[in-house]
């Protein structure tokens, strides 16, 4: 079945227009511009937004994927938006429009006629104010359209060999970060800092939620043992502390998508 879906992928690939493919440097975005560069399709071009509430690493690590693929790429940088200066809770809706509102500027600017995202299957099936931007923005989503899982994805990058099968999920660092909280560059970097010092002392994908002045660190799965004896926890508390947060404090549910939505602190 995940085979067929491939192939589907490809079908839908090999019939599009010149196209801009919105590339976060993700597992499913990394997939979409992987397969492009298979078909070796002329103009189809590759970009990355470059904002305050993106982490560098991602945006760094998508410029090699891409280079590495040959993939032509472009990096776009963007301010951060007003709109979004207090994390309202419609943001995700409100990021999305402006994030592809730029890119979609590029493409027109370019010649482009189609917008392409790394939207997968599982997506397309929740409510998500971020699809409802995409929809209206009338960007396509060919690995939903194919009918592809973030699982079958991560299984069909294990067997083309990239090394990034098994790559944490990210997201903006504004799902750090309480609603109806004024953000300030500095506020992102201590929390880009924290997690770009965790990543390196061993813990992949860990997300540090910003509470006033508490750290909640939220472990990946098989990880929270791990945090807990980790002979070098006071060495990483003193650290994280110096960074600017004056509570270091470890999520006994380990991470999990949402958990800074009001409706889900009691469950």
């Amino acid at each position: 079945m995940t085979e067929l879906k491939s192939s589907r992928l490809i079908s839908i690939l090999s019939e599009l227009e010149p196209s801009v493919i919105a590339f976060s440097g993700g597992v499913d975005s990394s997939f979409l511009v992987y397969m492009a560069t298979k078909l070796k399709k002329p103009r189809m071009i590759a970009v990355t937004i470059s904002t305050p509430y993106i982490p560098e690493r991602e945006v760094r690590e998508a410029v090699k994927f891409a280079a590495d693929y040959h993939m032509e790429h472009r990096v776009l940088e963007m301010r951060f938006d007003e709109m979004i200066r207090h994390n309202p809770r419609d943001r995700c809706y409100l990021c999305k429009k402006i994030l592809f509102g730029k890119i979609a500027e590029f493409a027109g600017s370019m010649g482009y006629p189609v917008l392409l995202d790394g939207t997968n299957a599982d997506d397309s099936g929740e409510i998500r104010p971020g699809i409802r931007a995409l929809r209206e923005l009338s960007v396509r989503s060919p690995l939903a359209e194919a009918g592809l899982s973030k699982d079958e994805i991560r299984k069909l990058l294990l067997k083309e060999g990239l090394q990034i099968w098994d790559k944490p999920a990210m997201a903006c660092l504004l799902t750090r970060i309480p609603y109806e909280t004024e953000i300030t560059p500095a506020l992102l970097k201590m929390i880009e800092n924290a997690e770009d010092y965790l990543l390196l002392k061993g813990y992949p994908g860990t997300r540090v939620r910003i509470h006033g002045d508490v750290a909640r660190i939220e472990c990946m799965p098989g990880y929270l043992t791990r945090i807990i004896n980790d002979p070098e926890k006071d060495q990483i508390v003193a650290d994280l502390k110096k960074l600017g947060f004056r509570y270091i404090s470890l999520d006994m549910e380990g991470y999990r998508t949402g958990s800074m939505n009001p409706e889900n602190y009691t469950k």
